[in-house]
């Protein structure tokens, strides 16, 4: 007869009693993210409270309005305000926008390295393309003003130079979102192609024999056999990338917005700035910025279950 199975703690004590000196390397991991991401945490509290710094978080009232609780105050405050619709639409605007750039792009970017039979060609290409990722984002940002300047700069000059005239790129409403996403595709397409390089490097080259066997050309090879292979690293890397549909980046808007672009280029999280810091309305944009990660955390959840019934690919 077999023994009775050991409940959940008492395995636990043999596991740790066993492999203790394991748990001791990972102790300070798991105090880190105690100490530094999830005991910060019960500060959202704030987002339902009128807080006042000097009051403190535990001592701030709750939200009232008109001498009643109402802990949705800060909510409705931002759904009915004049930047609830204009954050909204630039933020997904942007996100999507990027999306659909930049998630096929390294894809087609690592087949076409993958191709390369040439290894000093194929590791000058890296080279070059993977660079622009350690370009901090203030100095890319400098870097555009230097070559989108109206009258002086380096792409306004050649586009004189063929009569095509001035395009006032970092004034304009219209052009905002492009020059944040063609930027973006400029900064890290290589360095977000070495996840699917590292893919194709442990593939079977014996399917490409037996393709070629068979008779399969270059192109039928790539859609049959490479693109199947990349499609679950894809996938995982898309539902990641929707998890943070409302998190555009806040440093790259910042620096590259305008009071002429302001329309197009406001977003969730230079709003959560200019009320928290500039403003020091804490419990609104405290509210705003949980509203964000509730939203973010749906849509992963969500396209990770449509993942999961489609293709049977999934995080969890």
């Amino acid at each position: 007869m077999s023994a009775a199975p050991h409940s959940g703690f008492a395995a636990f004590k043999q596991s740790l009693r066993k492999n203790w000196s394991l748990y001791l390397l990972a102790l300070p991991v798991l105090i880190y993210f105690a100490v530094f991401l999830y005991w910060p945490m019960y500060g959202i509290i704030i987002a339902f409270k009128d807080f006042s710094p000097g009051k403190g978080i535990l001592g701030s009232p709750w939200a009232q309005v008109k001498g009643e609780i109402n802990l949705f105050k800060h909510f409705s405050n931002f759904f009915t305000s004049v930047h609830f619709t204009r954050t909204i639409r630039n933020t997904l605007g942007i996100s999507f926008y990027s999306l659909a750039i930049n998630w096929p792009l390294p894809i087609a970017f690592a087949i076409l390295m993958n191709e390369i039979r040439s290894m000093k060609l194929k590791k000058t290409v890296q080279t070059v393309t993977y660079l622009p990722h350690f370009i901090s984002t203030v100095v890319m940002c400098g870097i555009l003003w230097i070559f989108l300047r109206n009258e002086t700069g380096m792409i306004n000059y050649m586009l004189k130079a063929v009569g095509i005239g001035n395009f006032n790129f970092l004034n304009e409403p219209q052009y905002f979102k492009h020059v944040y996403v063609w930027s973006g595709v400029w900064q890290n397409t290589g360095w977000n192609t070495i996840i699917y390089m590292s893919t194709l490097s442990g593939m079977d080259t014996q399917m490409y024999e037996a393709a070629n066997i068979d008779g399969a050309n270059k192109w039928q090879q790539i859609w049959y056999i490479t693109l199947p292979c990349l499609m679950p690293t894809a996938v995982m890397l898309l539902i990641l990338d929707c998890g943070s549909i409302m998190s555009v980046g806040f440093e790259k808007i910042f620096l590259l917005q305008t009071d002429l672009t302001f329309e197009t280029s406001d977003v969730i999280s230079t709003l959560v700035y200019r009320k928290g810091l500039e403003e020091a309305n804490y419990s609104f944009s405290a509210a705003v910025g949980l509203f964000n990660s509730v939203i973010n955390c749906f849509l992963l959840i969500t396209v990770n279950q449509i993942s999961k019934k489609l293709g049977d690919v999934s995080m969890f």
